[in-house]
C-alpha cells in the first residue's frame, strides 16, 4: 500500500536505483547533520568547562598581581591582563543590576568566586544589554575598588573551512552511495533487459554467471529457464509437425475416396470439409511457428517496391486492391514475414468487404505506417483486441461462412511482435475497419 497519495506534492521515484540512492543519501545527510550538532555541542561543552577553569586561575592570578602592585602602576597593567572574555576596571563599575540568572554567567561567577572569594569578598550583578554580561566587584587590600567586567563565551567560534569540509564529505558520501546502488541494481537492470529482449525466438543474450553469489545464482537460474523454455517450444513444434505430417495422409486418402463417390452433392460437402480441415492444420502449425519467432533475419528492404509488387499480384488475380502514398525510405525487417503480415490483412479486407485499400505514410516520429482499409461490417469496439487471439470469431460480423481458420490476425500479430513493430485495429468513419501496422525506418 503506497504511503504517498496521487494528489500529494511528494513523488516517490519509480526506479529502484533512484529510491535506494535517495534513501541512502538522505539518511547519510541526516545522520551527518545529527552527528555534527552533537559534536559541536560536546565541543562547546568541553571548551566551556576548560574556559571556566582557565578563567578561575587567570582571574585569581591577575587580582593577586594587581593587589601587590603600587596603586600608580596598576592602570598600565590592565591592558596586559585583559582577555577576550573579560577585562579589569579600577573602579566600582556598574552595580545597579540584579544577580545573574543566566546559566553560563552563573558558572563563570561561581568559578571566579571559588578562586578569589576567600581572600577578597565580592559581589556579582548582571549588566543589562544585548549580550550576556556581568560584573564582579571587590576591594583590594588597600581598599581600592576593582571590577571584573565579564562577557562569558560558550565554546569557540567555528572555523571557516569546516562547512566546506563537511560539504565535500557529503559529496563524497553521495558519490559512494550512487556507486554502491549502481553496483547493486546493475544486475537487476541486466536481468530486466534480458527478459525484455527474450522474444518469441528465445534468442536473447545469455546473462554472465559471474559477480556476487546472489547475482550469479539469479543469472544461472534465468539462463536455465531460457534453456528449458526453448526446449519446451522445440518439443511442441516437433509434436505439431508430426501431427501435421500424420494428418496429411488420411486427409489425402479421404479426398481420393470422396472423388469416387456417386453422390456428388454429399461429395462436394465432404470435399469442402476436408479442405477446411487441411487449411486449419496448416494454419495451426504456422501460428505455432510464429509463437517461436521467425528464422528469417531482418534486412534492409524497399518497402514501397514490396507493397507495389503485392498489389500487382492481387490485381493480376482479379482482386480489387488500391495503393496510395509511399514510405520514401528503407525498412529493416524480414521481407517474407512483412509480406505475410500485409497479405493476411489484405486477405481479411477482401474476404469481408470484397476490396481493400492500402495507405502508406511516414509519421512525424520517423515510423513507417502501412494501413489496410476496408468498408466491411467492422468489429465491435470491445472486440478490437480479442480478434488477435487464435480461433476467435465474431458471430455478428465475421463468421465461418466467410471461410478462414480464425488464425490470420493471430499470425499477423505474432510476426509483428517478432519484427518489433505494432499492429492495431481502428474503426473508420463511415464504417469499415483500418488495420494499422507501424514499423521503424532505417537511419
Amino acid at each position: 500500500m503506497s504511503t504517498v497519495s496521487s494528489s500529494s506534492p511528494l513523488h516517490w521515484p519509480r526506479t529502484l536505483f533512484a529510491r535506494l540512492a535517495l534513501i541512502l543519501v538522505v539518511g547519510l545527510a541526516l545522520a551527518q547533520t545529527f552527528s555534527f550538532f552533537l559534536t559541536m555541542r560536546e565541543r562547546d561543552e568541553s571548551m566551556t568547562n576548560m574556559m571556566v577553569g582557565y578563567v578561575e586561575r587567570e582571574v585569581a592570578s591577575s587580582v593577586a598581581l594587581l593587589d601587590h602592585l603600587p596603586p600608580e602602576e596598576r592602570a598600565q597593567w590592565l591592558p596586559r591582563l585583559a582577555r577576550r572574555s573579560y577585562e579589569f576596571i579600577l573602579g566600582p563599575g556598574d552595580q545597579t543590576g540584579a544577580k545573574p540568572d543566566a546559566e553560563l554567567s552563573e558558572r563563570f561567577a561561581n568559578s571566579i568566586g571559588a578562586g578569589i572569594a576567600n581572600r577578597y569578598p565580592m559581589t556579582v550583578n548582571a549588566v543589562p544589554g544585548p549580550r550576556e554580561r556581568f560584573q564582579v566587584h571587590l576591594k583590594l587590600s588597600d581598599g581600592s575598588p576593582l571590577t571584573i567586567d565579564m562577557r562569558p563565551v560558550a565554546g569557540m567560534p567555528m572555523s571557516g573551512w569546516l562547512p566546506l569540509v563537511l560539504t565535500l564529505q557529503l559529496i563524497v558520501l553521495g558519490a559512494c552511495c550512487w556507486l554502491a546502488v549502481r553496483l547493486a541494481t546493475g544486475p537487476l537492470k541486466r536481468l530486466a533487459k534480458a527478459a525484455d529482449t527474450l522474444g518469441p525466438d528465445l534468442k536473447a543474450e545469455r546473462l554472465p554467471e559471474s559477480g556476487p553469489e546472489e547475482v550469479a545464482r539469479a543469472a544461472k537460474a534465468f539462463n536455465a529457464m531460457q534453456d528449458r523454455v526453448s526446449m519446451y517450444m522445440a518439443q511442441r513444434m516437433q509434436i505439431l509437425a508430426a501431427i501435421t505430417h500424420d494428418l496429411q495422409t488420411p486427409i489425402t486418402r479421404m479426398r481420393l475416396r470422396v472423388d469416387v463417390m456417386d453422390d456428388e452433392s454429399t461429395g462436394a460437402k465432404l470435399q469442402q470439409d476436408l479442405k477446411e480441415m487441411e487449411s486449419l492444420v496448416k494454419e495451426g502449425v504456422t501460428y505455432a511457428r510464429t509463437l517461436h519467432g521467425t528464422n528469417e533475419a531482418p534486412r534492409r528492404i524497399d518497402a514501397d517496391a514490396l507493397i507495389e509488387t503485392m498489389v500487382d499480384d492481387y490485381l493480376d488475380a482479379g482482386q480489387s486492391v488500391r495503393l496510395s502514398g509511399n514510405i520514401g525510405g528503407a525498412l529493416m525487417a524480414p521481407p517474407q514475414a512483412l509480406k505475410r503480415v500485409i497479405g493476411n490483412l489484405v486477405d481479411n479486407a477482401i474476404k469481408y468487404a470484397g476490396e481493400a485499400e492500402i495507405e502508406v505514410s511516414t509519421r512525424d516520429d520517423g515510423r513507417a505506417v502501412i494501413s489496410v482499409l476496408d468498408r466491411g461490417p467492422g468489429i465491435p469496439e470491445e472486440s478490437l483486441d480479442a480478434v488477435f487471439e487464435p480461433f476467435v470469431r465474431l458471430e455478428d460480423s465475421r463468421n465461418r461462412q466467410t471461410g478462414g481458420t480464425g488464425l490470420g490476425l493471430a499470425i499477423a500479430r505474432q510476426l509483428t511482435l517478432a519484427m518489433d513493430a505494432s499492429l492495431t485495429l481502428h474503426h473508420r468513419e463511415g464504417g469499415g475497419l483500418e488495420a494499422r501496422l507501424a514499423l521503424k525506418k532505417t537511419a
